[in-house]
């Protein structure tokens, strides 16, 4: 298993960031930081009121992996945008908004920093505005939207994906 990881690890060579804005559940903060570690994100920025991931309750469902993350804590989102922006890397806003278009479809490609917004609420305007793009996942079911920590996982797999199937392609 650990050879199989590796030769996907030796595939990566972009950068992967997120940016969570007013995430407050602990346990999808958790989460998010397992499926984070398990994808080779770089950095998390933590803006506003979201949940700390050294808490116990994030902790309970980070099983561990936060040790392998690095994050700063901002008061505001548009702080930690100038600094994705800073470093080069586009950010992509999670968000089912007008003038979003289906994640798989929008390139993914390079360095990315992928924004989260409260688990209601979702991205705040300002935030909405101050991204390069924004995607949502498309759903066929009966139900409109996903847990936060679910959808995060798509998002972070879409990147990695596209990454992967631009170094096979021909």
């Amino acid at each position: 298993m650990k050879r199989l990881h590796r030769t996907w690890r030796r595939q990566t060579t972009s950068r992967l960031s997120l940016l969570l804005d007013g995430v407050q559940n602990p346990f999808n903060v958790g989460s998010i930081v397992r499926t984070a570690a398990a994808l080779g994100v770089e950095h998390v920025w933590l803006a506003g009121d979201t949940a700390d991931p050294a808490a116990a309750k994030a902790q309970k469902t980070a099983l561990g992996t936060q040790r392998y993350l690095t994050w700063t804590t901002v008061d505001d989102a548009l702080e930690a945008v100038r600094e994705v922006h800073a470093a080069g890397t586009r950010l992509v806003g999670l968000e089912l908004a007008t003038g979003s278009e289906p994640l798989h479809g929008l390139d993914l490609t390079g360095d990315v920093c992928v924004a989260i917004g409260h688990e209601d609420r979702g991205l705040g305007k300002a935030l909405l505005a101050a991204c390069d793009a924004v995607g949502y996942v498309p759903l066929t079911g009966r139900v409109g939207s996903l847990n936060v920590a679910a959808a995060t996982s798509i998002a972070l797999y879409e990147v990695r994906r596209q990454e992967w199937a631009a170094e096979s392609a021909p």
